[in-house]
């Protein structure tokens, strides 16, 4: 027995001397605030306080927290006290998957130095990782040099706009529920059998052997699944196997699973399979090469998909230009990172199938699943947990048909935890791209056309490569008006990783190559470069690429809005060797590209007064749960405290669609504009009270107040309707928009999103490596509907591009920890400055754009223009890794 004292509490617990402790507190003791990301002390996630020190659990062993004092963030201590309402205060929490190790760290420091400098928080919070927040409100909470005052709850009609705390606040700092926390009782443990290979033939060996051995609870592999086993994101696309028939197509493919008893040791050691390695093909030009292997047959030269835009006559516009600029530029496969690995556990309710898991598409993940599985959608249920990030990649199946078809089979629960090489050798990744073309002006500097061909790796199976060869073309001209172009981009299929979706769905690839272009462009122009994305920037009116007249265009506005910024930066820039100045713009069309992309939100009133926001919108971190409920509130004219809310357990919510594509403030928030317009209509229709009536809720009923007349409405006495309210209404909000045509002209997107990123910086020219000093971002989002978490997505989104720009390169079997792949940490990311632009769309709900994707899209080519500016060096791909800064500088890269 090992005996310590746990927030106070004196507890004993039966453990082996070197089991881990966080496995300690968090399978034996249900402490399950302490997170694990890694176990390998990379990510700090699991950080506990060990008598006053922060550690991380994963890498003490339990016997040496015998007679130790040990915090968790489910302690109570005047430190924590105080951050928790500190991070609160300030948005320093967003998925929160990293919030307990960033107490913990906190606590510590605070301890020991209740006035912290940024400085010092920075190297207290420097061995934890956080994927989300850019770690600015974090250091600000940390500090609370400047303590912010939360927002009083605004009165009703007044929650748009207003810095409100987010609603799953309070969870988050306490250690929310994730993937992998819960725990039914009597679950069964179950882990993958994995292709080591990225191209191999495999057969079995004794299965019946190995599933009798102590402690195994059953084996299973393709031929247990009884419905289809294929599935995609996008239905058409179907070809990814849940468990792979030989042979395995990628390096980390599933190809058997493995159910242990609770308490047994989960050692896949001596499972019975013989691989037979086949000649991979890894690179998109082998894969398109003549005779090269087809990794699915029908699928000629491994082409997925092509997407095209065409407009105008590229060709002879450049020919006919002033100023014409050529070049090429390549990235990398970059992993997601999020902290949270997949994780989840199903179980069986009478005949019906429940899977509760991390994932940014329950609805999309119900529907998938009971195909595998031969079940009728209805007898699926998807109980999202909280998830800690997700990017992209959480919109793929992970766990859920695995653990379903075990919980199926068994009819005991399952429950399955990736461990971080597990996540990042089987998960999707960020599209490598190989791009090259033209782009002219004349001789005042407009462009006048552009020609751009993209090829983009999209590994062993589809994912999200259509979207990907789809959307680049469209938004590769960047926000500027091109009267003139031809783009192509194909997603080719290799024995890579597959790649899927990852904020910005190949849009920041594209932005690489058009805006490092753009900068050299203005050069030959003779033109300031901000002033010559000013006077190219797309107006009101004008058209895009694809033939779109659009409308609420903010680009001019954010790129105009960095003007005193920029004067500043170039001075600074002047005064000393080595510093530069980065510019780059984005434009992003939020949701679907050209195809049906609807979202549905209830709203009830109860007999008993209360009011329930169905709210299906997942949130991942971004804020949507606190979002939707705003616009929610105040499209019903009553206050966001009046609201209870319900998330996206899809036996309770209406589908509101997939987190992804910056769609869920415009298309989830416009259908809980709507639904809240109708319930508010069909309350005053009720009371026979005027548009600008107040409402007033109390228990079991309603007051309407319209000027001097006040009308109560009995909710009791109401009928209860179909969905169990006295009152209740669902909407559906699906955006206006048309197929592209043949040459990729139509409306793909009926709302976009628009920003401009300022990038100062210095390079170490003997040492090639580059040091942040201020990043200024301006950003049009229509509306802001929550300004606080609208910064911490500005925040989070740089951070991330930081990591694409400067550091991230997955490479498979090689970068599968936190330690070989490099995402920024607190030191990594300098000040940021948001400037919030409110050009509002009449589509989006109180004239609200979406944001979460374009944030990221400027970053990584800011910096390399100012290392361009910096240096002269022209970087021709990412990461810019020191070796590549030298290599550019001296004419080599």
């Amino acid at each position: 027995m090992i005996g310590f004292r746990l927030n106070g509490r004196a507890v004993q617990v039966a453990a082996p001397p070197g089991e881990r402790l966080s496995e300690v507190l968090r399978e034996r003791l249900g402490a399950r605030g302490t997170k694990v990301g890694c176990d390998a002390g990379d990510c700090g996630a699991c950080s506990v306080l060990l008598n006053g020190r922060s550690v991380c659990s994963c890498l003490v062993p339990a016997a040496q927290a015998d007679g130790a004092e040990i915090v968790t963030v489910e302690g109570e201590t005047p430190e924590l006290t105080r951050l928790r309402a500190a991070f609160l205060r300030h948005g320093a929490a967003q998925c929160g998957i990293c919030t307990p190790g960033m107490l913990i760290a906190g606590a510590e420091l605070l301890a020991r130095n209740p006035t912290p400098t940024e400085a010092e928080a920075m190297d207290a919070l420097g061995g934890v990782l956080c994927r989300c927040t850019g770690y600015r409100k974090i250091l600000a909470a940390v500090c609370d040099a400047a303590p912010a005052v939360a927002a009083d709850a605004p009165p009703a009609g007044q929650a748009v706009g207003a810095a409100l705390v987010r609603l799953d606040g309070a969870a988050k700092v306490a250690g929310d529920s994730f993937g992998a926390d819960h725990a039914p009782d009597g679950a069964l443990t179950v882990r993958a059998v994995r292709s080591p290979h990225p191209h191999a033939a495999f057969r079995f060996g004794d299965l019946a052997g190995f599933a009798a051995r102590p402690g195994v609870a059953g084996v299973f592999t393709a031929t247990d699944i009884p419905g289809r086993n294929a599935f995609s994101v996008i239905p058409p696309f179907a070809d990814q196997p849940a468990i792979a028939r030989s042979p395995a197509r990628f390096r980390g493919e599933c190809v058997a699973l493995v159910a242990f008893e609770p308490g047994a040791e989960a050692s896949l050691d001596g499972f019975p399979v013989d691989w037979t390695p086949l000649p991979p093909v890894l690179t998109p030009a082998e894969a398109e090469s003549e005779g090269a292997h087809l990794l699915h047959p029908d699928r000629k030269a491994n082409l997925l998909i092509e997407g095209r835009v065409q407009k105008g006559n590229a060709e002879a516009a450049l020919a006919a230009s002033a100023h014409v600029v050529e070049g090429s530029f390549a990235t990398s496969y970059v992993e997601h990172a999020y902290i949270e690995p997949e994780a989840g556990v199903a179980w069986m309710e009478g005949d019906t199938l429940v899977i509760r898991a991390c994932t940014q598409a329950p609805g999309m993940d119900r529907e998938d699943t009971a195909l595998i599985l031969g079940l009728p959608v209805e007898r699926v249920r998807i109980i999202p947990s909280a998830v800690g990030g997700g990017f992209g990649s959480k919109l793929d199946l992970s766990v859920q048909p695995l653990i379903g078809l075990v919980a199926l089979r068994t009819g005991r629960p399952a429950r399955m935890i990736y461990s971080r090489a597990e996540s990042m050798a089987s998960t999707t990744k960020r599209h490598p791209a190989e791009m090259t073309g033209r782009i002219g002006c004349d001789a005042s500097g407009r462009i006048t056309g552009i020609v751009f061909e993209g090829r983009f790796n999209t590994g062993a199976y589809s994912s999200w490569g259509p979207t990907v060869a789809n959307r680049v073309p469209v938004h590769v001209s960047g926000p500027y008006l091109t009267p003139n172009i031809t783009a192509r981009a194909r997603a080719v299929h290799t024995h890579g990783p597959v790649s899927g979706a990852f904020r910005g769905f190949g849009v920041p690839q594209g932005a690489l190559w058009q805006e490092t272009l753009y900068d050299r462009l203005a050069e030959k122009a003779g033109l300031d470069r901000l002033e010559f994305r000013i006077l190219n920037a797309l107006r009101d009116g004008q058209c895009s690429a694809t033939g779109q007249i659009l409308q609420a265009v903010g680009i001019g506005p954010c790129l105009e809005a960095l003007r005193p910024r920029w004067r500043a930066a170039l001075d600074w820039a002047a005064q000393g060797p080595g510093r530069g100045v980065g510019v780059a713009s984005c434009w992003y069309g939020c949701g679907n590209t050209a195809l049906p992309n609807p979202s549905t939100i209830r709203i009830g009133m109860t007999p008993g007064g209360e009011v329930v926001l169905h709210q299906g919108a997942t949130d991942i971190g971004q804020g949507s749960n606190t979002v939707i409920a705003q616009i929610a509130a105040d499209a019903l004219g009553l206050p966001v405290a009046a609201l209870r809310l319900l998330g996206g357990d899809t036996a309770i919510t209406p589908d509101a669609g997939k987190t992804s594509a910056s769609r869920q403030t415009f298309v989830s928030g416009r259908a809980a504009e709507k639904a809240g317009r109708a319930l508010r209509h069909a309350t005053l229709r009720l009371a026979n009270a005027g548009q600008g009536a107040r409402l007033d809720l109390a228990p079991g009923c309603i007051t309407v107040t319209d000027g001097p007349v006040r009308r109560r409405i009995d909710l009791t006495a109401l009928p209860v309707d179909a969905r169990g309210y006295a009152l209740s209404a669902e909407e559906t909000y699906d955006p206006p928009t048309t197929g592209l045509d043949a040459n990729g002209q139509g409306t793909p997107y009926a709302v976009y999103g628009y920003g401009a990123q300022l990038v100062e910086l210095s390079v170490d020219r003997a040492l090639g490596t580059v040091t942040l000093h201020h990043i200024t971002a301006a950003h049009d989002l229509g509306r802001a509907i929550n300004p606080q978490l609208v910064t911490g997505q500005i925040e989070g989104g740089i951070a991330q591009g930081i990591g694409l720009a400067l550091m991230e390169e997955y490479l498979s079997g090689r970068t599968e920890n936190l330690h070989d792949y490099l995402i920024p940490t607190a030191g990594d990311v300098p000040p940021i400055d948001s400037i919030l632009l409110e050009i509002p769309d009449p589509e989006g709900p109180f004239g609200a754009k979406g944001l979460g994707e374009h944030v990221l899209i400027p970053t990584a080519p800011a910096i390399l223009n100012a290392i361009r500016h910096a240096t002269g060096a022209v970087l021709t791909r990412t990461p810019a890794l020191p070796h590549r800064i030298l290599a550019a500088m001296e004419g080599q890269e």
